[in-house]
């Protein structure tokens, strides 16, 4: 008891030493936070403002919050947006979450290490994952990765210790591994990729283990599902498109190496000595090697060198590390930050094969024993502190300076009242760009938002149309399309904008310029006005879909704060308290449903479109996608099953196929293998 009270002592020393560094980092750099960075931000800002903890927003059900997180899981930004409500609002304040998430990572890591070898081995890998470069990076990277790491080692630890015959499977281990491991799942789907094989050592440890066991096994399945089921039921068609986008088009951009090539599988090995650091890594490797010759020659000669190691321990370890690393690598998007996960992990193992180093000495020299074998646990801590100041000098030379605040406070004297003001972000530079622009625009409860319009030629007449306030480049432009230079031309030439002010960049001859539309420059009609129509195209099918889509996604660019909805909603329902049957009405607040992701309600107005309209199979379509979106496959089945019979419809044979195959119906899968192709074809046949 008082080894472990020590133990813990020192690693709270660790981790204040570690957070000291990184607060007066945090206090020397004034850099501007870029695209990723400023985009978790503002997802933490949002989750603050849906709890009502920060100002600017208030408490507006479950639904609204979940709305903040269609691609992303919103634990990590519901702690953080926490703790900018505690700590403040600057990148700087908003970073003191990187050092909540580092206490939690060195908690698993010490506690993983105890049940490994013991407080050695716990202390020096303790140390070694504070200052470890890759991992330091992270406590001044504002991304999602520390939180990520910290909750999913800890969910691979309270799992072992769950799955260790030895520990007897009690109800408070299963109930905290599920809690944890839900957790992990909450902050990043990625986390499957580490956790995974943990899950199916669980599954099969349940299977062949007492009914105690199973029955824990079931208790935690059901309860890990009723911890997921309310955002992925939300949110599982964008998470499925993001999820699709971020991986595997982002690996095809990116031009990541496939999955059949050697340099796929050794993509994460060879960075290992730059994340880790070149003298960590060599004489871990190498203790590694040593470790496995002692072991090996002690077997031969009928001793048990390594007595305080736990077995099962180490099996639990090299199993997770070896398989999660397997499936990293087949994920086809390759960053050094998807690794960062394992690499605790890996530190556990590093710092056993450091402390076999004394070990070896001390069995070769055992009476300098009690100085060699604390010396090898000061030199490993010793090791790894030049790459991690070398590692905090690189992010410190690599922070971007702009003019950013100097824009905000300008926009925001357009609107003097606090009002809502969506500004239209032309260029995407690391100082400049929508994400950032917005993060600053919303600090202390300000109502400014950045949208960014040029990736296409057809944005041009929407932002002469519509847009308020324009911010142009002078100079660099950043990562934008050639399109984004037309768009520049026509706010500059048009006749429609007036520069009103120009900042300066670090860039020599380089500039940001803010452009606001004249008073007397007219103007097309209010979205607000135009959405019924819009609407009203649905009836069209396909076609209507295109349009709606092409039409909804500029809008909202332009339209940031969405404040048309509230105008639609009031002239919908006005026109329904008229009469019931209205039918531009229901398809108004049909679509505007949908678009809010709202299934349930939209399904709704569908129903009285599909009476009001026999002749019509679309309403009937739509109903059944929405009903299928909000997990009920089996009655978006009967929907689509009916209206087929009646209309005769590729499109409604391939929802009923389909939905009949997620009600379970496997025998159908041939029918909707069939029926999909056709269905599709036909949408893009419609659609041109």
């Amino acid at each position: 008891m008082k080894s472990s009270w020590r133990v813990w002592t020192l690693v709270a020393l660790i981790w204040l030493l570690a957070t000291a560094m990184d607060r007066i980092w945090w206090g020397q750099f004034n850099g501007i936070p870029s695209w990723d960075q400023a985009d978790y931000l503002n997802s933490a800002l949002d989750h603050g403002r849906a709890l009502g903890i920060l100002p600017g927003g208030q408490w507006q059900g479950l639904d609204a919050m979940l709305d903040l997180s269609p691609k992303i899981p919103p634990l990590a930004s519901l702690v953080n947006g926490t703790v900018i409500a505690l700590a403040g609002d600057s990148p700087h304040q908003a970073a003191w979450s990187l050092s909540l998430w580092h206490g939690l990572l060195l908690g698993g890591v010490t506690a993983w290490g105890l049940r490994l070898r013991g407080p050695e081995v716990a202390l020096m890998a303790a140390f070694f994952v504070a200052f470890a470069p890759a991992l330091l990076e992270l406590r001044t990277d504002y991304v999602l990765e520390m939180p990520l790491t910290a909750m999913t080692t800890l969910a691979l630890w309270r799992l072992g210790c769950w799955c260790d015959p030895q520990s007897g499977s009690s109800w408070g281990q299963a109930f905290l591994a599920v809690l944890l491991t839900s957790a992990a799942v909450l902050i990043k789907q990625s986390a499957l990729l580490a956790i995974a094989p943990a899950l199916i050592w669980v599954f099969l440890s349940a299977a062949r283990g007492p009914l105690k066991r199973k029955v824990q096994f079931l208790v935690g399945l059901i309860l890990g599902v009723a911890l997921l089921s309310p955002w992925l039921h939300h949110n599982w068609i964008t998470t499925l498109g993001g999820t699709n986008r971020a991986v595997i088009e982002s690996a095809a951009r990116e031009g990541d190496p496939s999955i059949l090539t050697l340099e796929n599988w050794i993509w994460y090995p060879k960075i290992l000595p730059n994340q880790l650091g070149l003298v960590l890594f060599l004489v871990g490797f190498s203790g590694g090697v040593l470790w496995l010759l002692m072991n090996f020659k002690n077997k031969e000669s009928g001793r048990r060198f390594n007595a305080n190691d736990d077995s099962f321990a180490w099996k639990w370890l090299l199993f997770n590390l070896i398989a999660a690393w397997l499936l990293t690598s087949l994920s086809p998007n390759k960053g050094d930050r998807y690794i960062t996960p394992l690499l605790p992990l890996l530190l556990l193992v590093f710092a056993r094969c450091w402390w076999q180093w004394g070990l070896w000495l001390n069995q070769n020299w055992p009476k300098t024993s009690r100085r060699l074998l604390p010396s090898t646990l000061l030199a490993g801590c010793v090791a790894i502190m030049p790459g991690a100041f070398s590692a905090r000098m690189t992010r410190f030379n690599q922070g971007h300076q702009g003019p950013l605040e100097e824009i905000i406070m300008a926009v925001g004297e357009l609107e003097p009242q606090g009002e809502p003001l969506t500004v239209i972000v032309v260029p995407s530079t690391p100082d400049l760009n929508q994400h950032n622009f917005t993060y600053f625009g919303r600090r202390g409860g300000g109502q400014l938002l950045g949208r960014q319009l040029g990736s296409s030629e057809r944005d041009v007449d929407p932002v002469l149309n519509h847009a308020k306030a324009v911010i142009l480049a002078e100079g660099d432009q950043g990562s934008v399309r050639d399109s984004a230079m037309k768009l520049d031309h026509a706010v500059r030439t048009s006749g429609v904008f007036v520069q009103i002010n120009q900042f300066r960049r670090n860039k020599e001859g380089n500039s940001y310029s803010l452009w606001i539309r004249r008073r007397n420059a007219l103007t097309s009609p209010d979205f607000a006005l135009r959405f019924p129509a819009l609407a009203m195209g649905l009836k069209e099918g396909p076609k209507g879909l295109d349009s709606v889509f092409a039409t909804v996604a500029v809008e909202h660019m332009l339209d940031g704060h969405f404040s048309y909805r509230r105008k639609v909603r009031e002239k919908a329902l006005q026109a329904l308290a008229i009469n019931p049957l209205d039918v531009k009405a229901r398809w108004t607040l049909a679509l505007l449903e949908a678009l809010l992701n709202r299934p349930g309600e939209a399904a709704i107005h569908f129903r009285v479109l599909e009476k009001v309209l026999p002749e019509n199979a679309w309403p009937s379509a739509y109903l059944s996608v929405v009903t299928l979106a909000d997990w009920n496959p089996w009655e978006a089945a009967k929907i689509a099953e009916r209206a087929s019979q009646k209309h005769h419809n590729v499109v409604l044979v391939a929802l009923s196929d389909l939905s009949g195959v997620l009600s379970g119906y496997i025998w159908r899968l041939p029918d909707a293998v069939r029926s999909l192709p056709r269905a599709i074809q036909n949408i893009e046949q419609s659609m041109n």
